[in-house]
């Protein structure tokens, strides 16, 4: 019983003192870590994703650097992932920027996966997985979803934004986060730090009290409930038209390759 317990007792102070890294070895499409940097009005941002995904393990890698000004974001577009629709607790959530220009650029937040390693929520409790935040264009971390993954079913939702200036606020605690996990790294946790309650403290840190903390923020893919009671995005006629009408699978199944993504799965 003693050297059970010593053993015990050495486990868990072991488990303890587990660090995150941020330097491991990575799969292609999380092996880059994006970063900021500011320049007055305008900021750089390093390391996007631009990913030409013709299946999920079949693809041309590509990493950009974009430059974009801080007072023409204009809109904010949440989208909302179900892995599988018979199974509506289990999704992920993502948001994106778009600019006065029209161009636009999301903010995935994940688990960073290791090579050979596969994600499972109850490894997520336990120091198992790193975070990253995942810059990239809407056709690479949109197109991926939509176009490569048999099951999922993926909404685009416009935000309500209140209040001016509040879109740039947003953006910024975006860029702020990556760059403390550039310099960071954190363990993902599947309830604590995960993508959905990263992006409810955004909100929180941008309008203070704006999304409760409810028992929904744990289970993303009850989050249209969260978007409809807190007026947090644009609804038609009621939330069950809104969720029907912003699936994008089909039209992004349709993307002609050529034409702009982004617009495509708008029009």
């Amino acid at each position: 019983m003693v050297f059970a317990g010593v053993v015990v007792s050495s486990l868990f102070i072991r488990y303890l003192m587990l660090k995150p890294s941020n330097d491991r070895s990575w799969v292609n499409d999380n092996d880059k870590l994006a970063n900021a940097d500011y320049e007055g009005d305008f900021v750089t941002i390093k390391n996007i994703r631009d990913f030409n995904w013709r299946s999920t393990r079949d693809y041309d890698e590509r990493w950009i650097e974009k430059k974009f000004n801080l007072n023409e974001v204009t809109k904010i577009w949440f989208i909302l992932e179900y892995f599988d629709p018979k199974k509506r607790q289990m999704a992920h959530t993502i948001l994106g920027f778009e600019f006065k220009d029209g161009s636009r650029i999301c903010c995935s937040i994940e688990v960073r996966r290791e090579r050979g390693e596969k994600y499972h929520p109850i490894r997520g409790f336990f120091k198992q997985y790193e975070l990253i935040y995942v810059w990239a264009t809407e056709r690479d971390v949109i197109g991926v979803r939509t176009r490569c993954r048999r099951k999922s079913v993926t909404h685009l939702f416009e935000a309500i934004v209140l209040g001016p200036g509040n879109e740039r606020r947003m953006l910024e605690s975006y860029l702020n986060r990556t760059n403390k996990l550039f310099n960071s790294p954190e363990w993902y946790n599947t309830i604590t730090n995960t993508c959905t309650t990263n992006i409810v403290n955004h909100v929180n840190e941008v309008y203070p009290g704006r999304v409760p903390r409810v028992i929904a923020i744990l289970l993303p893919g009850l989050s249209p409930n969260i978007l409809y009671k807190n007026n947090l995005v644009k609804i038609d006629t009621s939330i069950e038209n809104t969720l029907e009408k912003s699936i994008i699978d089909d039209k992004a199944k349709n993307w002609d390759g050529e034409s702009d993504f982004g617009n495509f799965i708008r029009e």
